[in-house]
């Protein structure tokens, strides 16, 4: 029989050959173990009508075609996955409380001579922990918020502290979501969201790699990026964080946004739609203003006016209201390679 580890045991930080999701792909995309593989015993069609067979007509004919489809399923894993496996191989096998599906490929897998390893409780099991993980560990860092207007390079600039072996925890990338229009990127090369779930099992996987006795760069977001909710515990304690400002001269931002985002000019229309969502809080006449500079290839007035008029009052009210003043201002003329190498120097051998 297959050997049971349970949530204690934390079984997903282990070393196995594989790590086995046979959930459906939808139960899979919401949310799955890092690293894990998905070999379905049910497809999501073959979960729905098994599960309204099971409510509609009796349990025992549910089972029935149940195991039919399961089996199904599982020969064709055997022929198209682990044919190649040897002897030794050893994976960890779950699906969503532990039960059924698991049980039903992992005896297979026992069968052939394998040593396998069921996830007791399955996804909910390690659900379970995510959550509890994530109501404690952020506070046991201690957080440097880079903050600066838009177009001040704090996501570059973060990048480079990586680079530079700083702790960075990068929320939009963890996210998929740049923070403000101007660095969304277009729908064609976007990536939808993740889940809540699997945005929040990205987040803790890299909590989870950090040095308890070295500061976390993070940049100063909101609680919610695009779709997604920080966790209340990290966004408390981010709130508490020191807060490092980056001040850029305007026409420098400008510049940077241009260089950055070469898509404001390459794709006008896609830029005029998403002005749109602003008319509500800037006002028609001032989007039709923005309308004719963008016809009129005057890129470099239309983002300095968007800066001033959109995004600087934006975020000058929320810095005040979640971060409090900085505690220290550090001005550069531009975000050139010797700029910012200059500033990491200083900010990191602090």
């Amino acid at each position: 029989m297959p050997g049971l580890l349970t949530y204690t045991q934390q079984p997903w930080t282990a070393t196995y050959s594989e790590i086995i999701d046979v959930r459906s792909p939808s139960e899979f995309a919401e949310d799955h173990i890092p690293g894990a593989i998905n070999l379905p015993v049910l497809n999501d069609a073959e979960r729905a009508e098994v599960g309204t067979i099971y409510k509609q007509v009796s349990p025992f004919n549910a089972r029935k075609i149940g195991a039919a489809l399961v089996s199904k399923n599982i020969s064709h894993h055997l022929i198209e996955h682990f044919a190649a496996k040897d002897k030794d191989y050893y994976p960890l096998i779950y699906c969503w409380r532990g039960g059924q599906r698991s049980n039903s490929m992992a005896l297979v897998l026992t069968q052939i001579g394998w040593c396998v390893t069921l996830l007791e409780g399955g996804y909910k099991t390690y659900r379970a922990y995510v959550r509890e993980k994530l109501e404690y560990l952020p506070e046991k860092f201690t957080y440097q918020v880079l903050c600066g207007l838009t177009g001040s390079g704090k996501t570059y600039i973060l990048d480079k502290m990586r680079q530079y072996g700083a702790q960075v925890l990068d929320l939009e990338s963890l996210a998929n979501h740049r923070g403000s229009l101007l660095g969304e990127e277009w729908q064609e090369k976007l990536s939808p969201q993740p889940s809540q779930k699997y945005f929040e099992t990205l987040l803790l996987q890299q909590l989870e790699k950090f040095n308890f006795h070295q500061p976390v760069w993070v940049e100063s977001e909101s609680q919610k990026i695009g779709k997604l909710y920080l966790p209340q515990s990290l966004w408390h304690e981010m709130k508490q964080g020191n807060c490092v400002e980056i001040q850029l001269s305007l026409a420098a931002r400008v510049n940077f946004l241009l260089q950055t985002y070469p898509h404001l000019v390459t794709h006008p229309d896609i830029l005029k739609n998403k002005l749109e969502k602003l008319k509500s809080c800037c006002g028609g006449e001032k989007i039709s203003h923005w309308y004719k500079l963008i016809d009129a290839g005057e890129w470099e007035i239309f983002v300095q006016d968007i800066l001033q008029f959109y995004y600087d009052p934006i975020y000058h009210q929320s810095i005040k209201r979640f971060f409090g003043k900085a505690e220290q201002l550090l001005s550069i003329p531009n975000l050139s390679a010797n700029n910012i190498d200059n500033l990491l120097k200083d900010l990191l051998s602090n």
